[in-house]
């Protein structure tokens, strides 16, 4: 019953539009919180929070240059994850 109970965290912190923002301008490449809040058009807070609730799920990964932090998907499960969802969508029904 664990692992039911670790999914249904996963799609809990996945079913915020924000956080699904981020995991998806990821998949295409590593970036900076300053990047992600302005192309997102929010505050830096605001992002870091996001994610920070992506990282204790082990979705992103981050690295430090200087003072720079950059973020990046952090596994291929993410990316065939959001790959997956997309083309889910992209059926006709």
């Amino acid at each position: 019953m664990l692992e039911v109970a670790g999914l249904s965290e996963l799609f809990k912190v996945l079913g915020d539009e924000t956080r699904t923002k981020i995991l998806y301008l990821l998949s295409y490449r590593e970036l900076c919180v300053c990047d992600l809040a302005e192309i997102l058009e929010m505050s830096l807070p605001a992002v870091s929070h996001h994610l920070r609730l992506l990282k204790a799920m082990r979705l992103v990964k981050y690295r430090r240059e200087g003072k720079m932090v950059y973020y990046s998907l952090d596994d291929d499960h993410i990316v065939n994850l959001i790959r997956e969802a997309q083309a889910h969508f992209a059926e006709e029904r």
